[in-house]
């Protein structure tokens, strides 16, 4: 493998030559994280079982029921999970209590 020189590359020459190296890098991480998948179903197909049994299948989980709900648009609701919807925030800066809209 050759020795680059990295001190005597222009600015256009070192952007491209680190675009080049990380393009690599992650086709490489790729590589490997298909082999590795491939070797973990393998070895779970050999015990008789599935990645998704061992691990826990992806995708959504339970359905978390609603909290909040606007009185004026009952299709509008909350759960009470990450950030409160525009029409709460709206009616509490208005002076609403949450309790206005627990269901």
């Amino acid at each position: 493998m050759a020795t680059i020189n990295y001190d005597k590359m222009s600015v256009k020459e070192l952007t491209d030559h680190i675009a080049k190296a990380t393009k690599a890098l992650n086709a490489a991480k790729d590589r490997e994280r298909a082999d590795l998948k491939h070797k973990i179903a393998s070895l779970a197909e050999n015990a008789g079982f599935s990645v998704g049994e061992l691990f826990g299948a992806r995708g959504r989980g339970k359905s978390v029921a609603v909290k909040y709900m606007n009185p004026d648009n009952r299709s509008e609701t909350w759960t009470g999970r990450g950030r409160k919807p525009n029409w709460l925030v709206a009616k509490l800066n208005k002076g609403a209590k949450m309790a206005d809209f627990a269901v």
